[in-house]
C-alpha cells in the first residue's frame, strides 16, 4: 500500500469518526445532563458527574407515561395501516399492467414533496369534518397519508425485483392475487417491510406539528408535544432536567430498534439498486 493510499484511508476513517461524533454527541450530552440537578444543569460536563434519577422520577410523575402510550398506539397503528395499503398498492403498481401506471407512481411520489405546513389547514378541516379532532385517529390519518408515498415507492421497487416465475407458478396452482400477496410475496418482502415500517414508526413517533394542532387535551398528547410543553415562565424556570430525561426515554427505543434491524434496513433501502 502506497503512502497516498494510507493517507486517504486514514482521512476516510477520520471523516467517519467525525460524522459519528457529530451525530451521537447531542444524544450523549442529553443523557449526561439528564442525571444532573440544580446548578449542575447549567454547567458544561462531558462526562457524568452524578447519577441522580430525580429527573426521571419527576418526568414520569406528570402525564408523560400516558403520552408515551399515545405515541406507541399511534405509531404502531400508522405502521399497520401504511404497510397494508402499501403492500396492496405496490402489487398493483409492480405486477398489474394498466394505462397510466407510471404517471400514478410519480404522482404518489410527488405527494411526499409537499411540506406539512402547506396542507395543515386543509387537513385540519378534514379532521374536523370527520369528527376526529382531539383523538388519536386524527394523527393516524395524517401520518398514514404522509407515510404512504415512501412506503409505496420502496415496496414497488422491491417487488419489481422479485422473479416473475414465482408469481406464475402460484397462478398455475390456482392462487388468487390476495394469496399471492400474503403467502408468496410477503415472506420475500421482509427487508423492505422492516425498512418502511421502521421509518414510518420513527416518523410518527417524532412528529410534532400535526400532534400539536390536532390535540387539545393533556391525555391525548404525544411525547413530542408533552416534552415541548414542559416549560416555565422564564428560562430559569424551564425544567431542563426532566426535559432531558424525557428526551432520553423517547430516544432509546428508536436507537434500539435501529440497531436490531440495521441489516434489514440497509437491504431494504438498497432494493432495486443492483440487478443480478
Amino acid at each position: 500500500m502506497t503512502a497516498e493510499q494510507v493517507f486517504w484511508k486514514i482521512a476516510f476513517y477520520l471523516f467517519v469518526v467525525l460524522v459519528v461524533v457529530v451525530s451521537v454527541f447531542p444524544f450523549y450530552y442529553a443523557l449526561v445532563t439528564s442525571f444532573a440537578t440544580g446548578s449542575a444543569l447549567f454547567e458544561i460536563h462531558y462526562w457524568p458527574v452524578s447519577f441522580n434519577l430525580s429527573n426521571y422520577i419527576n418526568a414520569f410523575s406528570r402525564s408523560f407515561p400516558r403520552s408515551i402510550l399515545n405515541s406507541l398506539f399511534i405509531a404502531t397503528t400508522t405502521v399497520v395501516f401504511a404497510l397494508f395499503l402499501a403492500v396492496t398498492a405496490s402489487y398493483a403498481l409492480a405486477r398489474v399492467r394498466f394505462r397510466g401506471r407510471g404517471l400514478l407512481l410519480m404522482t404518489i411520489l410527488g405527494v411526499s414533496m409537499f411540506p406539512q405546513i402547506a396542507v395543515l389547514a386543509g387537513l385540519y378541516e378534514l379532521v374536523r369534518f370527520l369528527g376526529l379532532y382531539n383523538s388519536p385517529f386524527a394523527m393516524i390519518l395524517s401520518y398514514t397519508i404522509f407515510t404512504l408515498p415512501f412506503t409505496v415507492w420502496v415496496l414497488t421497487t422491491f417487488m419489481r425485483e422479485l422473479p416473475i416465475e414465482i408469481e406464475e407458478a402460484a397462478i398455475v396452482d390456482g392462487a388468487s392475487p390476495w394469496v399471492i400477496i400474503t403467502q408468496v410475496f410477503l415472506p420475500l418482502l421482509w427487508p423492505a417491510l422492516v425498512t418502511t415500517g421502521l421509518l414510518a414508526f420513527i416518523g410518527a413517533w417524532n412528529e410534532f406539528l400535526f400532534a400539536l394542532t390536532f390535540t387539545i387535551s393533556e391525555d391525548q398528547r404525544t411525547t413530542p408535544v408533552a416534552i415541548a410543553l414542559l416549560s416555565g415562565a422564564s428560562v430559569q424556570e424551564i425544567p431542563w432536567g426532566p426535559i432531558m430525561a424525557a428526551s432520553v426515554v423517547v430516544t432509546v427505543p428508536i436507537v434500539v430498534l435501529v440497531l436490531i434491524f440495521q441489516r434489514k434496513i440497509v437491504a431494504g433501502l438498497t432494493a432495486g439498486g443492483v440487478k443480478g
